[in-house]
C-alpha cells in the first residue's frame, strides 16, 4: 500500500505523488472500489487514477537515495541491449520501458547512446525510433533520480557523469 504524499513510479506516467486514496463518484465505476489519485510531477494538469487492488502491476515506490546512488555506480557495468536485427530494436525498447525497471532504462539509454555515436561517426542520422526511446527513457529515469536524490531533473545527467568519473578515478 502506498501512502498519501508519497512519490511513486506509475507506468509510463513517471514520477507521481499520491494525492488521495478514495472511491470515485463517476458513472459506470464501482463505487466501492478504492483508487489512488496520482499527480504526475512532470506533467502539469494531469491526474492518474489507479485501482488500489491493481496497483502492484503498474506502480512501485521510487528508489531511495542510497539505491539511486548504487544504481549510478553500477551504470558502467550494466550491459547494452542486443538484438539480432535492427527491426527488433523498437520491440526491445518497449519491453524495457514496460518493465518499470531503472536498470532496463539505463540499458536503453546506453545502447542508444552507443548506436547514435556509431551512426554519427558513419555520417548517418540517428533513427527516429532511437531518438524517441532515448527521450522516453531519459525522461523516466532522470525524473525518478531527481526526486530520489533531491536535485533538479536537468541536473541529473551531469550528476551521473560526475559520479561515474569520480568512481573511475577511485577504482581505476
Amino acid at each position: 500500500m502506498f501512502e498519501i504524499g508519497e512519490y511513486v513510479i506509475c507506468g509510463n506516467k513517471g514520477v507521481c505523488r499520491v494525492e488521495d486514496i478514495t472511491t470515485l463518484d463517476i458513472t459506470g465505476v464501482d463505487k466501492k472500489r478504492k483508487y489512488y489519485i496520482l499527480k504526475p510531477k512532470y506533467v502539469s494538469g494531469s491526474t492518474v487514477y489507479v485501482p488500489v487492488d491493481a496497483a502492484g502491476e503498474s506502480m512501485r515506490k521510487i528508489l531511495q537515495p542510497e539505491e539511486a546512488k548504487k544504481l549510478i555506480s553500477r551504470i558502467p557495468h550494466i550491459p547494452l541491449l542486443t538484438f539480432a536485427d535492427d527491426k527488433l530494436s523498437e520491440q526491445t525498447y518497449k519491453e524495457c520501458m514496460r518493465s518499470n525497471s531503472c536498470e532496463e532504462l539505463v540499458r536503453v539509454i546506453k545502447t542508444i547512446y552507443s548506436r547514435k555515436k556509431k551512426r554519427i561517426e558513419a555520417g548517418r542520422k540517428v533513427t527516429a525510433v532511437d531518438a524517441k526511446y532515448s527521450h522516453l527513457a531519459e525522461e523516466s529515469l532522470y525524473g525518478e533520480l531527481a526526486v530520489s536524490l533531491g536535485i533538479e531533473r536537468d541536473e541529473v545527467e551531469a550528476y551521473i557523469a560526475g559520479e561515474i568519473e569520480k568512481n573511475s578515478l577511485l577504482f581505476g
